[in-house]
């Protein structure tokens, strides 16, 4: 798809990228408790007895974490396993209460799948790449070290400690920066349309673990280092780029690539090395004792499965086949779910297939830009999509010229009253009149006779004056093709 590669002294290399994106489960409560999983609440606000391990506590599997993992495996066309098991994950931190993370390392949830990329959603014709997706497991978060809060101690914060996440864990199949931030924004999207997490990056709801090696073309796969918590698509792809040169720079300079893992630090555009990497052996890995084996039957998986909603490639096909938008346009309205939401509102409450190209051009171009400028996201917009549909029939049906249309939508944004109201209020309502009009335009040829002159020699270019003048002397408030046939008319 993408032909990307670093220039070294030695020649060309090729960089391979695969990701584990820990992605937490939109649920109220926690994996193995009923504790709370809001963001931003105050530390050790939101532990319960199990979350700090107390001696006796027992693990409970929430069920609606399941439910969502599976949901969210099926919207990737990935294999359901029906049987699954839990296991421990063992390592002694501070932000570790248990002593162990519960994990699902040997029988995972969902076993492989694929995601489907394009560099350029918005272009019909571009290439696309299938990524597979080798796994996702369920797994339990840790808690969080504050080093901040004191000039000599670290503080524990275990409101994140048992917290669902799924590991969605990729093939190695990317192979540039380009392609990965494709991959995290596809992947956020699905997810957002199932509902099976909120992707919101900067909370830390969605967070992507970056592997990458370097090697040269065609050569066997070389050492990979893991860049662990990468927080935005933006940040995904510093990284590669980063830590491809440098893993380069190293091996040009005879130098070997050691398996670690590295953190990303923004501020001074580098990764540095923060542990050996540890292999499964390191961790002791065994089946959890305090939990059976996940057993999911045919109704479960069924049910999953029918709750699925439309997912975005499926619908962007349908705005373009059915709908006959552009691919531009169904891609800018399919690309996140609340922008489709609105859109399949407002169409519902246009009541037309045949208003989809003027709604969806009207949403794109006056709704978005206005939202824009008032630092708004579509949830929040002043204007509802009943009203976006009143205001877009109120053109179709002749009553508001285009212009007259943006001066009504402003007062929208401005009051949040009805497009018909305002249109009443303020005298908005576009003439048909034609009398009215064939009088205006009698006046302006009158005062401008030599005008008339010329564009009667040939100047035609002069029409589009005449037209200026009309609307200028009403207002804008004159059918723009009935002033253009009367414009005709009296100037044969």
């Amino acid at each position: 798809m993408s032909e990307y590669r670093i220039q070294g002294a030695t020649g060309e290399w090729e960089v391979v990228i695969g990701l584990e994106v820990h992605a937490q489960i939109t649920s109220k409560a926690k994996l193995f408790s009923g504790a709370a999983t809001d963001f931003g609440a105050e530390p050790n606000s939101q532990v319960s007895l199990v979350d700090a391990a107390m001696p006796g506590m027992l693990p409970v599997l929430n069920g609606e974490c399941v439910r969502q993992a599976v949901r969210t495996g099926m919207a990737i066309e990935a294999q359901i396993n029906a049987w699954s098991r839990f296991d421990r994950k063992n390592y002694f931190y501070a932000d570790l209460p248990q002593g162990y993370q519960i994990s699902q390392l040997y029988h995972p949830i969902v076993g492989e799948g694929r995601l489907m990329i394009s560099l350029d959603e918005k272009d019909a014709d571009a290439e696309t790449k299938e990524i597979g997706i080798e796994r996702i497991h369920i797994e339990q978060d840790a808690g969080k070290l504050m080093h901040d809060q004191h000039p000599t101690q670290s503080y524990v914060d275990l409101n994140r400690s048992g917290v669902a996440l799924m590991e969605i864990v990729s093939k190695p199949d990317m192979r540039s920066p380009a392609e990965a931030g494709a991959y995290v924004k596809k992947l956020r999207s699905i997810l957002r349309y199932v509902g099976s997490c909120d992707g919101n990056m900067e909370e830390g709801s969605m967070r992507a673990d970056v592997n990458v090696s370097v090697r040269k073309p065609g050569d066997a796969f070389g050492t990979r280092t893991e860049t662990k918590n990468v927080n935005s698509v933006r940040y995904v792809m510093q990284t590669i780029e980063i830590e491809a040169n440098r893993q380069v720079d190293v091996l040009e300079a005879g130098g070997t690539i050691v398996q670690e893992t590295r953190l990303f630090d923004p501020d001074k555009n580098e990764t540095r090395s923060m542990r050996s990497k540890e292999d499964a052996h390191d961790y002791r890995y065994f089946p959890d004792p305090d939990l059976l084996p996940l057993v999911l039957d045919d109704q479960f998986l069924a049910d999953c499965r029918a709750s699925l909603p439309e997912l975005p490639d499926a619908k962007r096909r349908r705005y373009e086949g059915d709908l006959g938008l552009t691919a531009y346009a169904a891609a800018v309205l399919t690309a996140e779910a609340e922008t489709a939401r609105w859109f399949e509102a407002l169409m519902e409450a246009c009541g037309d297939q045949a208003m989809a190209k003027a709604a969806s051009n009207w949403l794109i171009s006056d709704l978005f830009g206005a939202l824009n400028r008032l630092g708004m996201d579509i949830e929040d917009s002043p204007v509802s999509p009943a009203q976006g549909a009143e205001l877009l029939k109120l053109v179709a049906d002749g009553t508001l010229s285009g212009s007259l249309a943006k001066q009504v939508f402003e007062i929208m944004l401005e009051t949040g009253d009805d497009p018909a109201k305002i249109v009443e209020e303020k005298g908005l309502k576009q003439t048909s009149d034609t009398g009215a009009i064939e009088s205006v335009i009698a006046g302006i040829l009158d005062a401008n006779a030599e005008k008339v002159a010329q564009y009667k020699d040939g100047k035609e270019a002069l029409f589009g004056f005449f037209v200026g003048q009309t609307m200028k002397a009403m207002q804008g408030k004159a059918n723009p093709q009935v002033v253009n046939e009367l414009l005709k008319k009296a100037l044969a």
